[in-house]
């Protein structure tokens, strides 16, 4: 049987990202609208470069694929937001609103961001200056989150680098959404379960993938003994959300999902 057979009949839905066959956002979602449910776009503007951002023709049929096929999208916005900045934070502002407005048509499951924390990420960091930078943070959320249908739909992604729980008391002050990232968690020798129990009440996509000579690897180099805790506690939850195995390239796609599929297997033949 196909690992795309094996994944159904899950309380979440199974999704990966828009770069797994080397085209544009809509080949790959006709190639991938019958083997998961959800698209993250993974987009990109480089200043007086090129981007990837889509016009309003692709994103209408992109919807349209959504409709006929009960297919979502998840949006990764393209810059780090960074407060008390000067001009970045500016431009990152302005380009999350960009990229909200030509995908709002899609209405997004979620719109996933990183907080730009390094000049506070430290334990040496002043309590006042951590403050500081906490309720910055949840201003410019409250602001960003009024572009989108719902604030529930903007997830803050942890990232690798930063204690595991560096984010949450942000989050908590606001009404948006976490993105639980499981590789960076992984990435950084930090046990996932503890961290993604407390934040799976707030959590609307978990990011999921592989490590070996490169983050964003394949699943198939984990172990059983890391990945199915893992899954056990989506099923057990049960979590409703997005589960985006956040993979580049066909082989590691096919290969994460069928570690998946025997993962979920694994841990309902224990379940018996």
């Amino acid at each position: 049987m196909h690992p795309f057979d094996r994944l159904n009949n899950l309380p979440f839905r199974i999704g990966t990202t828009s770069y797994i066959i080397p085209d544009d956002l809509l080949p790959n979602a006709r190639f991938l609208v019958d083997k998961v449910q959800d698209m993250q776009l993974v987009l990109f503007d480089v200043a007086d470069g090129p981007n990837n951002l889509p016009d309003a023709a692709t994103v209408a049929t992109l919807a349209d694929l959504g409709a006929q096929h009960n297919f979502t999208y998840t949006v990764h916005l393209i810059s780090d937001l960074r407060w008390n900045a000067g001009a970045a934070t500016q431009s990152a502002i302005d380009q999350a609103r960009q990229v909200i407005e030509l995908t709002q048509p899609l209405h997004p499951w979620a719109y996933l961001l990183h907080l730009d924390g390094k000049i506070v990420r430290a334990p040496g960091t002043a309590p006042a200056t951590l403050a500081e930078w906490q309720a910055d943070c949840v201003r410019a959320l409250d602001l960003v989150a009024a572009w989108v249908d719902d604030p529930v739909c903007l997830a803050v992604e942890n990232l690798e680098g930063y204690p595991p729980d560096f984010v949450q008391p942000v989050v908590m002050r606001t009404r948006v959404s976490r993105c639980v990232d499981i590789g960076h968690l992984w990435l950084d020798g930090h046990d996932p379960l503890p961290y993604l129990a407390t934040a799976l009440p707030r959590t609307r996509v978990v990011h999921l993938h592989g490590l070996a000579e490169r983050d964003h690897n394949s699943l198939a180099h984990m172990e059983p003994s890391q990945l199915d805790p893992v899954v056990e506690l989506l099923l057990h939850t049960p979590y409703r959300g997005v589960l985006t195995l956040e993979v580049f390239g066909e082989a590691d796609f096919a290969s994460s999902m069928a570690a998946l599929a025997d993962s979920v297997a694994r841990v309902r033949t224990t379940e018996r």
